[in-house]
């Protein structure tokens, strides 16, 4: 067999093993979905009669910013899974084993991507009970789907460097937190332009707000603007730039 075989087939049993580890601790899916869910109700029902967004129903303009909080949330838990293993000393059995040295990252990167998906799915299944509506087609579903994919991966490669930098464990997730707060400075709850200008600069050129409005438009059955392209080179871009450095720090711990 080929290399890249061997790639895949170990992937896929580290994958299995990472996966048991989240189906025997669900609460942990629950849990990154109750702050999204509840931010989302809170500015729905208490602020959303007050922001004016020029759309319709609110939670229309305000879910496509929440599924990103939900990632944002869910990723730090890669981090302090990978530590756990990092402490446990898995990784040192898993060296003396002929298996490809990246497949256990990977693998815990691709737990991190199905376990957010299941925690976006739940969102979104509470947005329609709030009021959610969209015509979009099956194939804008599928384009907001690799967008929200690609985003998780990126962020899940920058969770991938805490958790193998990280002293604690509580280090691990921390890293998250600063990108928890980009959603709030950005379109996400209300227009940029209601911003004051040093404020709505940020918000206008830091990647949520594109990825933003290109699920908002992709939802409304927009014409997806240039936004797409700059929320997609911010996702291309850190995903390289985070895979790259989380490969160097891995050989640098590992050997």
């Amino acid at each position: 067999m080929t290399t890249t075989t061997y790639f895949f087939e170990d992937t896929t049993v580290l994958l299995g093993r990472s996966m048991r580890h989240i189906t025997r601790s669900l609460d942990t899916i629950l849990t990154v979905s109750v702050m999204p869910i509840a931010l989302m109700l809170l500015f729905v029902y208490v602020f959303g009669g007050a922001i004016r967004t020029g759309t319709g129903h609110y939670v229309n303009y305000l879910l496509p910013g929440i599924l990103l909080i939900t990632i944002t949330m869910g990723i730090s838990y890669a981090a302090i899974r990978l530590f756990a293993d990092m402490q446990s000393g898995i990784f040192e059995r898993f060296q003396s084993l002929p298996i490809a040295r990246s497949s256990v990252l990977w693998a815990h990167v691709l737990t991190s991507v199905v376990s957010n998906l299941i925690s976006l799915v739940l969102v979104v299944l509470v947005a329609v009970a709030v009021g959610f509506r969209t015509g979009a087609s099956g194939l804008a579903w599928l384009a907001v789907a690799g967008v929200l994919v690609l985003f998780t991966l990126a962020l899940t490669w920058l969770a991938i460097i805490a958790g193998l930098s990280a002293k604690t464990a509580d280090g691990a997730g921390a890293f998250s937190y600063p990108i928890i707060f980009l959603p709030f400075v950005s379109s996400a709850f209300v227009p940029t332009g209601t911003m004051p200008g040093p404020v709505r600069a940020f918000a206008d050129h830091q990647p949520v707000t594109s990825i933003v409005n290109t699920i908002r438009e992709l939802f409304a059955r927009q014409p997806v603007s240039g936004s797409i392209w700059t929320a997609l080179a911010w996702c291309a871009g850190l995903l390289v730039v985070a895979y790259v450095l989380a490969m160097v720090a891995y050989r640098r711990r590992v050997r």
